[in-house]
């Protein structure tokens, strides 16, 4: 894929960590909706979680989605059935943790390998940090690829390869503690995080007014189902009204957010038709 305006990597710095740092500052300054800060090493501090300790403690998983529970009552007026609860808290942290490696690779062709325990989140407010201290992956022309710390990979496709495995070592541990609390097995959670990962880039490219530059990164990070993914990318374009193009795709799994504004099922849902997505895309009541 050719790079997309902007996101040449920038002079060799000092360190992995660095980078990431600056990388991470960088996400998080154009995606409103990612709420994460740079942290520095070291235990996570009181109230936090970490994301090994999601998948290892039974206790934290039952805080993590009950804390997402008392969100729900909060914003949308009613209490939502267990596994809906846990499969927005779930749905969340995928989106989150994918998008912290997806966005580094977009941004700066850089795939950090980020470990469970470098993501903390405070489940009162589901805010995120993120500590980098596990390097990354990077291409040879890149500056950093002079760091000790760096991981050089031959080509654009390895570096893609190395994105899918990142994602699913990392996300891995939780699907298995999960998967009884969101009641869906193995094909449907690893289509939750296909779904994550995809639309994180695709609000990414959105936020910088990249559409099309990120609907053809992500296309080409999941051209098919690649294991452990149950499907692609798989966008299309539909035609407004007036002659207007808007990608679209339709999600692998239902996030269930109509069950917490029944009335209005998300842009791409299952249950949302392609005539509705044009209604609404054209801002028609």
């Amino acid at each position: 894929m050719t790079m997309a305006p902007g996101t040449a990597a920038p002079g060799r710095p000092l360190s992995t960590a660095a980078a990431l740092t600056s990388t991470y500052l960088r996400l998080a300054a154009c995606c409103e909706a990612l709420d994460v800060r740079v942290a520095p090493p070291g235990p996570a501090p009181g109230g936090q979680v970490d994301g090994a300790e999601l998948a290892e403690s039974p206790a934290a998983l039952d805080a993590f989605v009950d804390a997402e529970d008392a969100r729900i009552r909060d914003r949308h007026g009613h209490s939502p059935r267990r596994d809906v609860a846990a499969s927005r808290a779930l749905h969340d942290y995928l989106w989150s943790v994918s998008l912290l490696m997806s966005g580094a690779w977009y941004l700066e062709r850089r795939v950090p390998r980020v470990h469970p325990r470098e993501v903390r989140l405070d489940p009162a407010t589901g805010a995120f940090e993120v500590t980098p201290t596990s390097g990354f992956a990077c291409l040879p022309d890149d500056p950093a690829a002079l760091l000790p710390e760096a991981r050089v990979l031959g080509h654009e496709e390895a570096l893609r390869a190395e994105l899918r495995s990142a994602v699913a070592d990392h996300v891995r541990p939780l699907l298995a503690a999960a998967g009884p609390y969101v009641r869906r097995g193995p094909r449907a959670l690893w289509g939750m995080v296909a779904d994550d990962l995809v639309s994180g880039i695709w609000y990414l490219g959105r936020m910088l007014g990249e559409e099309e530059w990120a609907v053809r990164a992500a296309t080409e990070l999941l051209p098919t189902g690649l294991p452990p993914f149950p499907g692609g990318a798989d966008f299309r374009v539909l035609s407004g009204r007036k002659g207007q193009r808007y990608p679209t795709r339709t999600r692998l799994g239902c996030c269930l957010y109509y069950k917490l504004e029944p009335a209005q099922a998300c842009l791409t849902c299952p249950r949302t038709c392609d005539a509705e997505r044009v209604r609404r895309l054209d801002g028609d009541n």
